[in-house]
């Protein structure tokens, strides 16, 4: 099985959607412990991505990717923008001029996609963060494809893992972010970012079942 530009477009306008529906709670997670703002800032972002996307139907997936992260850069306020958008746009990198995307492939992006959030947000695993559900995601997911399951299997185990790592989140004490400003008042929280990452990898998921 592979995935075509189409795939990554309604996976584009799938996220939009969720994130829309999700916004009111997102918010309230990040009223807990951040700036009351995650939801209707992704939300901003992502509709603001939905413009975009009837233009770059004929596109290869990289650029596809890139422009989803160029426009949460610039139209996400708070910490997610420059971390999605570095996610997006570290995916778009290793996907330049492909029109089909095999599971290896996939592999690569969600690898360049973790990184790039690392990189940027200078975190690690157990810091209350949406690492602490991607980071369980690409595992799972490379390792269901060295076990040699195709994709939609291995994105079943990946996003499984996704979910346990976002509930992982909420007796971790928050070392990253203005969420570590409460101190041990952070604990018993679901970190928002953790529940975005699950709410992208849910939608990625429900699009390759559909295919």
């Amino acid at each position: 099985m592979h995935i075509q530009a189409a795939h990554v477009i309604r996976f584009s306008e799938t996220v939009a959607a969720r994130v829309k529906d999700q916004r009111d709670y997102l918010t309230e997670l990040d009223a807990a412990i951040g700036d009351a703002d995650h939801g209707v800032n992704l939300d901003r972002g992502f509709s603001v991505v939905l413009t975009r996307l009837p233009g770059l139907a004929e596109t290869d997936i990289g650029t596809i990717l890139k422009t989803v992260g160029t426009t949460l850069v610039s139209t996400v306020g708070g910490a997610s923008g420059p971390l999605y958008g570095t996610a997006f746009l570290r995916a778009g990198m290793v996907t330049a001029g492909c029109r089909t995307l095999g599971p290896a492939e996939v592999a690569a992006a969600l690898t360049a996609a973790l990184e790039g959030i690392q990189t940027r947000g200078k975190a690690t695993r157990g810091e209350k963060t949406m690492i602490d559900a991607i980071a369980p995601l690409v595992d799972a997911f490379q390792a269901a494809l060295a076990a040699g399951d195709d994709l939609v299997p291995a994105m079943r185990q990946a996003v499984q893992a996704c979910e346990a790592g976002m509930r992982a989140t909420i007796p971790m004490l928050a070392t990253k972010g203005r969420a570590s400003y409460l101190g041990e008042r952070s604990i018993g929280h679901q970190d928002p970012g953790a529940t975005s990452a699950y709410l992208m990898a849910r939608a990625m998921l429900d699009v390759l079942e559909g295919m």
